[in-house]
C-alpha cells in the first residue's frame, strides 16, 4: 500500500454524536414504514406457506439466487435455530446433486424478486416432479413455475 493512502485510511474519522443519532432514526423510520407497507401483502398466499411449512413433515427448504440466496440462507438460519428443522439449498448447486438433498416430506420455500431466474426455473420442474409441496414468495406476481417455452 502506498504511503499516501495509507496516511488516509489511518486519518480518524469525526462524526458528531447528533449526526450518529439522526442517521440512525432515519433509517429506523424508513425501515419502519417498509415493514408496514408488508401488512397489506398478508393475504391468503402468506397463510397457504405458513401452512405448509407449519405442518411439514420433513423440512423446509430454501432456496433463491443472489441477494433473495442471501436472504433465503438467513431465513433458513433462522427457523433451523427456532425449532424448524430447515437448510438452504443454492439453486446453481441444486442442479449438479444437491437436488438430492430433498425429500418428498420437505416443503420449499423458492425465493425469487423477478420470478424469472434461470437457476430457479431449471430447478423447479425437478421439484416439482418428486411431488414436494412448493411455495414461492415473489415481488411479481406472476411466477413461472418453471414452464417457460
Amino acid at each position: 500500500m502506498n504511503a499516501q493512502l495509507k496516511s488516509i485510511l489511518d486519518m480518524p474519522v469525526k462524526v458528531e454524536q447528533n449526526q450518529v443519532i439522526d442517521s440512525a432514526r432515519r433509517v429506523f423510520d424508513i425501515e419502519a414504514r417498509a415493514i408496514a407497507a408488508l401488512t397489506d401483502r398478508v393475504d391468503a398466499h402468506f397463510v397457504r406457506a405458513s401452512q405448509l411449512m407449519l405442518n411439514c413433515p420433513g423440512r423446509v427448504v430454501v432456496t433463491g439466487m443472489g441477494k433473495s440466496g442471501h436472504i433465503g440462507n438467513k431465513i433458513a438460519a433462522t427457523l433451523a435455530s427456532t425449532g424448524t428443522p430447515s437448510f438452504f439449498v443454492h439453486p446453481a448447486e441444486a442442479s449438479h446433486g444437491d437436488l438430492g438433498m430433498i425429500t418428498d416430506q420437505d416443503v420449499v420455500l423458492a425465493l425469487s424478486n423477478s420470478g424469472e431466474t434461470d437457476e430457479l426455473l431449471m430447478i423447479l420442474p425437478l421439484i416439482k416432479r418428486k411431488e414436494d409441496p412448493l411455495d414461492r414468495h415473489v415481488r411479481q406476481t406472476e411466477f413461472n413455475t418453471g414452464t417457460r417455452e
